[in-house]
């Protein structure tokens, strides 16, 4: 008994139109036909076809069907490089399905980057939008500090910053500018990586740093930007005094030293080759 071409799509559980197109890609064979012209399918067919459906399934191209099908030497090269792309397509679903959870589940923003979840939700819009900025240059391991600083409980300071309106009076910015020096500075103690945008970055440097500069100017007003010049200023002053404690440690070494030198007999004034104490 053989079947039309309707019904041999219908047993594969496929339709005309396919069965027609793995006819013009050669991947089935065209079976012979009845006197009148048309197609005649037999049990060869439908074996055929099944095993095209079921390589489609389970997402082989087209292309690589005759390989697949043949066993030959590409065929479980494919099937590797299948598997891979499957792994990743299971993983990225189930990303996406954890930053649904955190939107419907914990009130998280679809605005901000992933997994900020709603620590993050409360800010002002523009501190969302500068998360987002910052998400296109930093790395993951730079965000996830970021991260972690909004879901730690926020202290008034730093709402303070965030809600600081544009005219605030000059003594206001250099108030919040101390308040916030010695919470940066803890930062850079454990994470080292602050204190260097490249090392920070994902991209070309040049290119962070005007992202970042960009976004600061946008999505904060003249009397945060003024905050923050002077508590950069802060932070090079301190920067600077330490690097003066430490000259000065150096010194008060180096001159124990050559005390104890001398005490010792080791040395003598004659005897000390000029420059070479620095």
């Amino acid at each position: 008994m053989t079947w039309s071409t309707r019904q041999v799509a219908e047993l594969a559980g496929t339709t005309l139109k396919t069965v027609r197109h793995y006819h013009r890609l050669g991947l089935l064979e065209e079976p012979e036909r009845s006197p009148s012209g048309y197609k005649r399918y037999d049990v060869r067919h439908l074996v055929r076809l099944m095993g095209i459906r079921r390589l489609t399934d389970l997402g082989v191209p087209l292309s690589d069907i005759p390989s697949v099908a043949a066993a030959d030497g590409r065929s479980t090269e494919i099937l590797r490089a299948l598997d891979d792309e499957l792994a990743a397509n299971i993983e990225r679903q189930q990303r996406m399905r954890r930053q649904l959870a955190a939107v419907l589940e914990d009130g998280a923003s679809l605005d901000l980057p992933a997994d900020f979840g709603a620590a993050a939700a409360s800010l002002p819009r523009a501190q969302q939008d500068l998360l987002v900025a910052y998400s296109s240059v930093f790395t993951p391991t730079a965000m996830s500090v970021i991260r972690d600083q909004y879901a730690r409980p926020r202290d008034g300071i730093a709402e303070e910053f965030e809600q600081l309106p544009a005219d605030a009076p000059e003594d206001e910015r250099r108030r919040l500018a101390g308040h916030l020096a010695a919470e940066v500075r803890a930062q850079r103690a454990d994470h080292s990586f602050i204190t260097d945008l490249d090392a920070a970055s994902r991209r070309n440097g040049a290119l962070t740093r005007s992202v970042v500069t960009q976004a600061l100017v946008e999505f904060y007003n003249g009397a945060q930007l003024g905050v923050l010049r002077h508590l950069h200023a802060l932070l090079e002053q301190s920067e600077a005094d330490q690097a003066d404690q430490a000259s000065v440690a150096d010194l008060a070494v180096e001159g124990d030293e050559r005390g104890e030198l001398y005490r010792s007999g080791d040395a003598h004034p004659q005897r000390v080759t000029p420059g070479a104490t620095g």
